[in-house]
């Protein structure tokens, strides 16, 4: 929503639109992609498409949520849930839709800001039951939740925001307290955005990059990270004048 369209993070990305996505970044990316898909993109029988759309172009994980349609960041405020069993239901929809346990389903909650903690474990203790192999309580909002959640008898992710409703723990810390995971996001895109005005600004300011002032990698680096050496020897490898 950020990168390609410059929307908030609001629900106003299509299915087809995230799984295009995904498909570029499999083109190219060898390791697991976990996938945020959001609530699914509608009921049940929307879960089951989605899934199968999304498995088929590689996803290792889908994470789904029990926000409205259409859903919204999960450190905004003004977030309504869907029922208990609704979500439920579309986590069964969505094990019986994939064609392999080995792409791992997330449940995520966002009970916390809405209806409280304690709600958000009833939820999380019952999208277990329902059969999601990961847990996810997004934006618990001081260390003595985190470490509740830390101690869920399966395993759980936690969302580090930068500037959101949940305080940075170490890395370190968190893996001792038992998460199975960390996700950093928007770290990467507001250090771009950063990067980006801070470039620009510079050149608003003096006319010209020069040495880049420190701001901008190498020529030589951006074509290292997009491999170019590998397509030049492809390029040469199926020059007419080869074969």
């Amino acid at each position: 929503a950020y990168t390609r369209f410059g929307f908030p993070d609001i629900g106003l990305v299509s299915m087809d639109e995230v799984a295009d996505a995904l498909s570029a970044i499999r083109e190219r990316a060898e390791l697991p992609v976990i996938v945020d898909i959001d609530t699914g993109f509608g009921n049940a029988l929307n879960v089951r498409r989605t899934v199968r759309v999304f498995e088929a172009r590689g996803a290792a994980a889908l994470q789904l949520e029990d926000q409205i349609t259409p859903k919204r960041c999960g450190h905004l405020s003004d977030k309504s849930l869907v029922a208990r069993g609704e979500m439920v239901a579309k986590i069964k929809a969505a094990l019986d839709a994939r064609a392999s346990a080995d792409m791992l389903l997330i449940a995520r909650t966002d009970a916390i800001a809405v209806e409280g903690f304690n709600a958000a474990m009833d939820r999380i203790h019952a999208f277990r039951e329902a059969g999601a192999d990961v847990g996810f309580v997004e934006a618990p909002t001081n260390p003595e939740q985190i470490a509740t959640i830390a101690r869920l008898p399966f395993p759980q992710l936690i969302n580090i925001v930068v500037g959101g409703k949940t305080p940075e723990i170490p890395n370190d810390e968190l893996k001792k307290l038992g998460f199975a995971g960390v996700l950093y996001a928007n770290t990467a895109l507001q250090a771009a955005v950063l990067g980006m005005q801070r470039a620009l600004s510079h050149l608003k300011t003096h006319g010209q990059m020069g040495d880049g002032a420190g701001m901008l990698v190498s020529f030589k680096e951006r074509q290292r990270l997009v491999d170019i050496q590998s397509f030049q020897d492809m390029e040469r490898r199926y020059s007419p004048d080869k074969q």
